[in-house]
């Protein structure tokens, strides 16, 4: 974390961490779209190149705009420091790769994002490294689950899309017990709703893409933790394979971070007003929302998060077909998979961000046909309310 914010308040870090001016003085952070950087001399190339020296070497790997938004990620996660990535994807990618070895073992909830799922599977399991599924809140599950060459606990908590809420205390202890990481993907709450460090996790890992930038303008993701796991070696996976942010794009996300603690905010209230009014609705059977005291892991979300983010997902009678109807009928919604964005969006997981799933993976997960998932912006409440009233009439 940046030494001198260190006693600073969440907002003040959101708006200072990590800002160093140049001889400019400016107010507002630079870009820096530069691919290289001038030595002063040879030497001191070799000794950029060699570490000997810290500072700007190539834009791969070393960027002060890029660097920026690091130290100020990691002051707001209480962390030592952050590595950015080109997306949330390549956050997660980046992790594993830079910390596993193949004969490794994964233990991973299976309420995680489709396509997550997807590269464990298909992907890291070229390298030598298997996956198991568990149950996201039934820690004896996780508890079986472990092998001898277990090395990470992987989780979504909120989960996507269902809500459903993982103890991180209770896993952070069993996955200390066995010499494991645990690694925490706080896409949806972001650390001005929850951070997971403090609660016993080991790394976290963001698709700023969504609440961080918050605007639906940039692809990028980050992942965040002490200084020897990420510092060193999920920053040497990067550094040689180069799945690197754009300085323009973290300059968008600082952007974001000035006023993610207001947003994640009106979010929350927001969509707790859209799924309290969901569950009075007669053609919805369900709603997954942790800030709805109907939602079995209520008590728990409440203790490890401040508020319960802006997803918001819902089951609605008939299926398939009818969360199709639903979703054409509206007219101010956005139909989108993307999330966190000011404007709601609309998505039907089990054709768009589940669909690379197979029957039985979607189904184990919770993902049915007549699910859907919200995004609940920023606009006026009641006209979200009367957009999706609009969609379940039409049923």
């Amino acid at each position: 974390m940046t030494a001198s914010y260190q006693d600073k308040g969440f907002a003040t870090r959101a708006v200072r961490a990590g800002q160093k001016r140049t001889l400019e003085a400016e107010q507002s952070e630079p870009i820096f779209p530069t691919s290289s950087y001038v030595f002063d001399s040879a030497e001191q190339a070799a000794a950029r190149f060699s570490g000997d020296e810290k500072g700007n070497v190539y834009s791969r790997f070393t960027n002060p705009t890029v660097r920026t938004f690091e130290q100020r990620l990691a002051a707001l996660e209480g962390a030592e420091c952050s590595v950015a990535t080109s997306s949330g994807m390549s956050a997660i990618l980046s992790t594993f790769m830079g910390l596993l070895a193949a004969g490794d073992h994964i233990v991973s909830s299976r309420s995680i994002f489709g396509t997550t799922r997807i590269l464990f599977d298909k992907y890291l399991t070229k390298f030598g490294v298997d996956t198991n599924y568990v149950a996201l809140t039934d820690i004896e599950d996780w508890q079986r689950a472990i092998k001898p060459n277990t090395k990470a606990l992987f989780l979504e908590t909120p989960s996507n899309p269902l809500n459903e809420i993982a103890d991180l205390s209770a896993l952070s202890a069993l996955a200390k017990a066995h010499d494991c990481l645990l690694i925490v993907d706080n896409c949806f709450c972001t650390p001005a709703l929850q951070q997971p460090l403090a609660l016993g996790a080991d790394i976290v890992v963001h698709s700023a893409t969504k609440y961080i930038d918050g605007q639906g303008r940039c692809i990028g993701g980050a992942v965040v933790g002490d200084a020897q796991l990420v510092g060193e070696q999920v920053y040497g996976f990067l550094r040689t394979a180069g799945p690197t942010m754009s300085p323009f794009n973290a300059w968008t996300f600082l952007k974001g971070l000035e006023t993610l603690e207001l947003r994640m905010k009106a979010h929350s209230t927001a969509a707790l007003q859209v799924a309290q009014w969901l569950e009075q609705q007669a053609n919805v059977t369900q709603v997954f929302y942790a800030g709805l005291t109907s939602h079995p892991q209520h008590g728990l979300a409440k203790q490890q998060q401040s508020d319960f983010s802006g997803i918001v997902a819902f089951e609605v009678k008939g299926g398939k077909a009818a969360a199709w109807k639903v979703i054409n009928a509206t007219e101010l919604l956005s139909i989108t998979a993307n999330l966190g964005d000011t404007k709601t969006t609309i998505t039907h997981p089990a054709t768009t961000t589940h669909t690379r799933l197979t029957d039985e993976e979607r189904l184990e997960s919770g993902i049915t046909g007549g699910l859907l998932r919200l995004s609940v912006g920023l606009e006026t409440v009641v006209d979200i309310q009367h957009d999706l009233q609009r969609g379940l009439d039409s049923l």
